[in-house]
């Protein structure tokens, strides 16, 4: 928990999670906002988000059972990099939509059938580009069980990957966030009631 508790402190420093009113891509509204493509910026932090990704995915799945990750650009697709290289496992990735020139493809890199993969994302809302990404993958008879974030916002991803038989695990979640920095009185009650409210609509 040293770590989930360091993290979330460091996202919330650096102004990778601002609390406040937003608008996000989707057009729903939102009490915080995450952009956790500015952690790259922080090699060390980044690297250890990495390792500890790295770790949890040894302890719980095994770097000896799946062939490869997978990812969805942009967001997740640095993640995967690092991981791919700090794990030497092959990496390959699914584009939003298949390229209009070339070979069209919509899964770039080395793929065979049967391919076991994990997915990687950096975080998870609704689950839609993730669902979308799967779905690409069983087409060219690639399994996915297992997913991993590091943040979920709690707003139903868990749920659509499970209707897909796909596993979601997150380094953390809005609320143990949010949470983490009000006990440490940098936020305040107000705004860990509005995220609560938010993860209950």
């Amino acid at each position: 928990m040293e770590f989930v508790k360091e993290f979330a402190t460091f996202l919330y420093q650096k102004g990778i999670i601002k609390f406040g009113d937003f608008t996000l891509a989707s057009g729903k509204k939102s009490s915080y906002y995450v952009d956790l493509r500015l952690v790259p910026s922080y090699p060390h932090e980044f690297r250890k988000m990495v390792k500890y990704l790295e770790n949890e995915i040894a302890q719980k799945i095994g770097l000896e059972n799946f062939d490869s990750f997978v990812s969805v650009p942009t967001g997740g697709l640095v993640i995967a990099s690092a991981l791919a290289i700090e794990t030497v496992k092959p990496l390959i990735y699914v584009r939003s939509k298949p390229k209009d020139y070339g070979t069209s493809k919509a899964v770039e890199g080395k793929i065979h059938e049967g391919m076991k993969v994990i997915m990687i994302d950096d975080v998870a809302t609704t689950g839609g580009s993730v669902v979308n990404a799967i779905k690409s993958l069983k087409e060219v008879n690639i399994s996915v069980k297992d997913a991993y974030v590091i943040v979920n916002r709690m707003e139903g991803a868990e749920e659509a990957l499970a209707d897909l038989e796909v596993n979601m695990h997150s380094i953390l979640n809005i609320l143990q966030i949010t949470e983490t920095l009000h006990e440490q009185n940098l936020v305040d009650e107000s705004i860990l009631e509005k995220v609560k409210k938010q993860i209950n609509k």
